[in-house]
């Protein structure tokens, strides 16, 4: 079985589902660190197939080497992208937090 036809590389940080704009990284998530099993990830994506889950799933604990470091790098960019968008975040949250904070006073 080749595994690896079941996903596009786009990039070497970027490695998606055939067929869909989900990435490895998305179902690898909800598999690793949230502990869902595949029926689970299946139904949060409906775009996936249960045989892409399991694909994707067979893959991770196939290759774990390259593909633990390659889940790292995401969720450290992830971090990284959140602690930034708090530290200066749009000006659309900013006028949200305004008004949530200006709801809390008035009660």
């Amino acid at each position: 079985m080749n595994l690896e036809s079941y996903f596009d590389y786009l990039a070497p940080d970027d490695i998606r589902i055939k067929g869909t704009r989900i990435g490895i990284e998305s179902v690898l998530y909800e598999y690793v660190h949230r502990g869902q099993a595949a029926e689970a990830i299946a139904a949060h994506f409906p775009t996936l197939s249960l045989e892409q889950v399991y694909a994707t799933i067979l893959w991770y604990l196939r290759d774990r080497e390259r593909l633990d470091p390659y889940l790292a790098d995401w969720l450290a960019a992830s971090h990284a992208a959140r602690e930034a968008q708090e530290l200066n975040p749009p000006p659309i949250v900013l006028k949200l937090r305004q008004l949530k904070a200006a709801r809390q006073a008035s009660l």
